[in-house]
């Protein structure tokens, strides 16, 4: 056995750590940047030699552009741990990119760092296993099976600035070849920054976890001074106001029953008399973007990150106005814009019978909702209380629904969805949306039984999603080219008739209304419209109901 190790070792290369930087810069441009080329190959549609050593070219580009970034941070002892980071790292992002068609850029990274373990155990696949150990596992072995070359300081020194002066060399000639190419491209599809592997993911990570050019203040800046409600006597009604507002998950209007799906996803909101909004666009294709905006006074073109990290909420303004505000989780959080109210997340204690696997159906909230007006039952406090939805956040949208609201079927019973036909995936997606449905339904009846209250509920989700369209799924892409799958999303309001006899609402005007054009930017002023809240951050022009109100 010694005899046989012995041989092998000597069958080891022997290699100089620019040499094996440069073969795994080399592999990283071939095997781990399959979107890339892809959109490249569409773009350019070779047909001839010249087209041909146009690809040639740019392959020529990216290997010397990152052996040039990463021969700097490598030397005889790092080189093989860093290497092999580096193949790991690209391999996982190569196979998200291919298999799902997310782009890492910093709201991608974002996702990932804010996302809890439950989220991100549903990722990891047999078919991710099975990728890392082909694309991951073997090609590290290989670096860690090589020999690095001892060689003197001196001559380590001399023999890298020469490397690094022939690089420069070729990365500026094949640059100046390629630059008017280069430039046309990156200026018709500059979402292809994004898909350069692993530079994506690391340039994102490096401006996500960059601290900010100045610190966040430690307590939130008030957004006004002067909110106060509107006296009960002066609407007619001495009953407290109460507004549900359900955030839904991950639930695109195309696919909404309410909105003319040739499914009726929506058959016990369909019978209800509620109002339905087909119109509706996100501030953003995530949950990290779009939770924070929808309860802030901006609206996507107004979206200023910082801005709404340093400022209280809109929660915060109907605290200060004395209305009673508590937020119940059934996702990974509410990105901050609860901190300054009640809040809690479910658990499986709490509702065992809806929860397994550390995951509660949104059924779960229901409940929730029915505990919380009996413990409210003599309060005179007006009162908003915000449910956060699981809803049908993907990839596992089969894990989304009891087995009960199987209505359509085959569905897809995995995460890897590139294992399963399209029909299976859109299956399992409107059996979500089905059972959304009931539990709307089930809150909408809950507020119906009580008489203690003026009660509304505003359903909206926060983003949409993507089910293979031009082989893009989930959610998450840079704004400016995501599918308006990502960025049109259901909303649906239910008032009942103390609800709008008491803020002086016209309920026929508000159906005709329902068909305009809205965004999450109209959500903070149409709110404090619903709930009579007088403020200077009011703004009119962004209330739906203001058109309608005596």
């Amino acid at each position: 056995m010694y005899n046989l190790f012995s041989r092998l070792s000597f069958l080891r290369p022997v290699l100089t750590t620019d040499f094996l930087t440069f073969l795994v810069s080399l592999g990283v441009t071939l095997f781990y940047n399959t979107p890339f080329w892809g959109e490249v190959f569409d773009y350019i549609s070779p047909a001839g030699i010249m087209d041909w050593l146009l690809l040639l070219e740019y392959g020529v580009v990216l290997t010397f552009l990152q052996f040039f970034v990463f021969v700097f941070l490598v030397n005889r002892w790092l080189a093989k741990p860093f290497l092999v980071a580096i193949i790991c790292l690209a391999a996982a992002v190569n196979f998200y990119t291919s298999r799902y068609g997310v782009y890492f850029n910093t709201d991608m990274v974002n996702n990932v760092l804010q996302t809890d373990t439950k989220e991100a155990g549903e990722l990891f696949t047999w078919g991710f296993l099975g990728y890392m150990i082909v694309y991951a596992a073997i090609p590290s072995l290989f670096v860690i099976w090589v020999r690095i070359k001892r060689e003197s300081l001196l001559r380590s020194v001399l023999r890298r600035a020469v490397v690094v002066l022939a690089s420069t060399l070729v990365l500026s000639g094949f640059i100046l070849l390629t630059f008017q190419s280069v430039s046309a491209l990156m200026r018709t599809h500059h979402e292809l920054r994004f898909l350069v592997t692993p530079g994506n993911a690391i340039v994102s990570a490096v401006q996500a976890l960059a601290p900010a050019q100045a610190p966040l203040p430690d307590k939130k800046i008030p957004l006004e001074s002067d909110a106060k409600l509107a006296d009960a006597a002066s609407n007619g009604n001495s009953k407290p106001k109460l507004l549900v507002i359900v955030v839904g998950e991950t639930m695109r209007a195309a696919n909404w029953g309410l909105n003319g799906y040739e499914r009726q996803t929506t058959p016990k909101l369909n019978d209800r008399n509620v109002i339905n909004f087909p119109h509706v666009t996100s501030c953003g294709t995530s949950t990290a973007v779009s939770l924070p905006c929808m309860f802030s006074p901006l609206g996507h073109d107004d979206y200023d990150e910082r801005y709404i990290k340093s400022h209280e909420s809109l929660l915060d303004v109907l605290k200060h106005a004395g209305i009673d505000v508590e937020w119940i989780d059934n996702q990974s959080g509410c990105k901050g814009v609860c901190e300054g109210v009640k809040n809690e997340t479910l658990s499986q204690q709490g509702f065992p019978g809806l929860c397994a696997s550390g995951r509660c159906y949104d059924e779960a909230l229901a409940e929730r909702l029915k505990d919380e007006l009996k413990k409210t039952s003599g309060s005179n406090d007006d009162k908003v209380i915000v449910l956060h939805q699981l809803g049908n956040h993907g990839p596992s949208y089969y894990q989304r629904y009891p087995k009960a609201f199987s209505r359509f079927a085959p569905v897809c019973e995995t995460a890897d969805l590139n294992k399963c036909q399209k029909n299976e995936i859109v299956n399992a997606y409107d059996n979500g949306v089905l059972y959304t449905d009931s539990v709307l339904d089930s809150m909408i009846a809950a507020l119906k039984s009580q008489s203690q209250y003026s009660a509304a509920m505003l359903y909206v989700a926060d983003h949409g999603e993507s089910l293979g369209e031009n082989g893009v799924y989930l959610h998450g892409l840079p704004y400016s080219i995501a599918p308006k799958e990502q960025t049109h999303v259901p909303m649906t309001w239910w008032l009942d008739k103390d609800f709008i006899g008491s803020t002086g609402l016209n309920d026929d005007c508000l159906y005709k209304n329902a068909d305009g054009k809205y965004s999450h930017g109209n959500l903070f002023s149409s709110i404090l419209g619903l709930m009579q809240v007088a403020t200077s951050v009011y703004k009119p022009d962004q209330d739906i109901t203001s058109a309608c109100r005596a």
